[in-house]
C-alpha cells in the first residue's frame, strides 16, 4: 500500500492510495480532479473508488467531475450531502479495494456526517493508516461546526485514540505550524512540542508536508488528545476532560499566532518617503 501527498488549494491535502500489485487506486478527498489524474496516469493506476470524509467543498467537490470522467467509478461517504455519492458508509463498515482493508470511523462533530477511513493490508509489515479529514489534525482537531465538545471527546479517546499506536496519520489539511503555536502557549516546558515545532517550521519553508504524523506521537504534543494531563486542566481551569477539550477549542478559535515583528530597513524606508514614488502610481 503507497500513499501520495497530494497538496491542493491553500492548505489542504488530498490523498491516492496504490494497491501496488494490481496498480489500483483509490483516492481520500478529491478536491481537485485535474490534479489527481495527472498523478494517477503518471503512476499508471485506475482509479477504482473515493472515500470523502465529509460534505465541504475543498473535500468533495471534484466527486462530479471525477464520476464523469471515470465511469463506473464509486463514491463512498456518510453524509447525503456529499457530491455524487454512490455508496453510503456506516460505522464500523468494512470496505476491501485487492488487498488493502478499510474500516470506516463515524467521527461526528466538524460535520455531522463526518467519517475517517482506517487502512491496513493484513500480512503487511507496514503500519496501517488513518486518514482522519477535518477531525484529527498533527497537533490540533477541526472546529465544532456542526456538532459538541462531547462528540469530539468520544471520537479522540473511544474511536481514533485506540487504534494502534504505530497507525500512521494522514490529515485534511497542513496546519500543523499554527497548531503546535498553540500547543505551546498550552504547554510552554513540554519539551517534545518545542521540538515538533522547531522541525515543522522546517518542513514549512522548505514547502514540504509534514504528514503523516503517527498517533503515538500526537498523545505526546496535541492537546487534544491530552486532556486528562495536569499541564492541560491547569490551563483550562477544568478537571473534566470535555470540559477541558470545550475550553481548548474556544480558546484555540480565538488564537492569533504572533505577528512577525516588521523589518527595521523596510519601516526606515517607509519612514522616509522612499517606497512613494511607488504607492502613488495607478
Amino acid at each position: 500500500m503507497k500513499v501520495k501527498v497530494i497538496s491542493v488549494l491553500e492548505d489542504n491535502y488530498m490523498y491516492l492510495v496504490i494497491e501496488e500489485s494490481s496498480r489500483e487506486a483509490i483516492a481520500v478527498d478529491a478536491a481537485v480532479p485535474k490534479r489527481l489524474l495527472e498523478i494517477i496516469r503518471k503512476e499508471e493506476v485506475v482509479l477504482r473508488a473515493v472515500l470523502t470524509t465529509h460534505h465541504h467543498w475543498d473535500h468533495a467537490r471534484g466527486n462530479e467531475e471525477l464520476v464523469r470522467l471515470c465511469p463506473g467509478l464509486r463514491v463512498y461517504g456518510a453524509d447525503e450531502r456529499i457530491g455524487a455519492l454512490t455508496h453510503k458508509v456506516t460505522h464500523d463498515q468494512e470496505l476491501t479495494f485487492g488487498a488493502i482493508r478499510v474500516r470506516c470511523l463515524f467521527t461526528p462533530c466538524h460535520t455531522s456526517g463526518h467519517m475517517c477511513y482506517f487502512m491496513w493490508e493484513d500480512g503487511s509489515p507496514d503500519a496501517p493508516a488513518l486518514f482522519s479529514g477535518d477531525t484529527l489534525f498533527v497537533g490540533g482537531c477541526g472546529k465544532f461546526f456542526e456538532g459538541t465538545a462531547e462528540q469530539m471527546y468520544t471520537n479522540l479517546t473511544q474511536i481514533l485514540g485506540t487504534l494502534p499506536k504505530e497507525t500512521k496519520v494522514f490529515c485534511g489539511h497542513e496546519c500543523t505550524v499554527r497548531n503546535l503555536k498553540f500547543a505551546l502557549k498550552v504547554e510552554p516546558e513540554n519539551e517534545i512540542v518545542k521540538k515538533k515545532l522547531v522541525w515543522a517550521k522546517q518542513r514549512d519553508d522548505e514547502d514540504l508536508p509534514t504528514v503523516p504524523s503517527t498517533l503515538q506521537e500526537e498523545f505526546l504534543y496535541n492537546p487534544f488528545l491530552r486532556v486528562t494531563e495536569e499541564p492541560l486542566q491547569k490551563f483550562t481551569g477544568k478537571t473534566d476532560p470535555v470540559e477541558v477539550l470545550r475550553t481548548l477549542r474556544i480558546e484555540k478559535d480565538n488564537f492569533k499566532k504572533p505577528k512577525e515583528r516588521p523589518n527595521p530597513q523596510a519601516m526606515l524606508a517607509f519612514d522616509w518617503g522612499l517606497f512613494s514614488p511607488f504607492l502613488e502610481k495607478k
